[in-house]
């Protein structure tokens, strides 16, 4: 005999889906500004072992850079802890209402951070090129 399941066992299921995916991408953002942080200091310990120090422009701002994506990746996997306990709230009250506040954010951020991150490369060619 099969154990009754809960009436809405799927949807409760699609909501952990959905914040693991929330979280994966949040700890991938936190990873990128990781590694954009960690490359900046890595360049600049390359110049300083081939003694040349100009090769990287001590105003960069990858740190900052990095450590907002750090941030900002810690920010998405709050938020999507919230989206997740009030999701499951509706799908127990059957009061579900959709709610894309939190991809929109998430979206304008990331074009934001992707704007800000073009510019960062664009000028620092330029001033390599010099």
């Amino acid at each position: 005999m099969q154990p009754d399941k809960p009436k809405n066992l799927n949807d409760h299921l699609a909501n952990e889906r959905t914040y693991l995916a929330w979280l994966r991408t949040g700890i991938g953002v936190m990873a990128f500004g990781f590694v954009v942080v960690k490359f900046s200091l890595f360049l600049k310990q390359f110049s300083l072992i081939f003694g040349n120090q100009n090769i990287i422009h001590s105003k960069g701002y990858s740190a900052e850079i990095g450590i907002l994506l750090v941030v900002f990746g810690l920010i998405i996997s709050i938020f999507g802890y919230f989206r997740y306990k009030k999701t499951e709230k509706q799908i127990n009250e059957d009061t579900f209402k959709n709610n894309s506040f939190l991809i929109g954010l998430s979206t304008i951020i990331l074009i934001v951070f992707t704007l800000i991150l073009i510019w960062y490369l664009i000028t620092s060619v330029e001033s390599y090129a010099k």
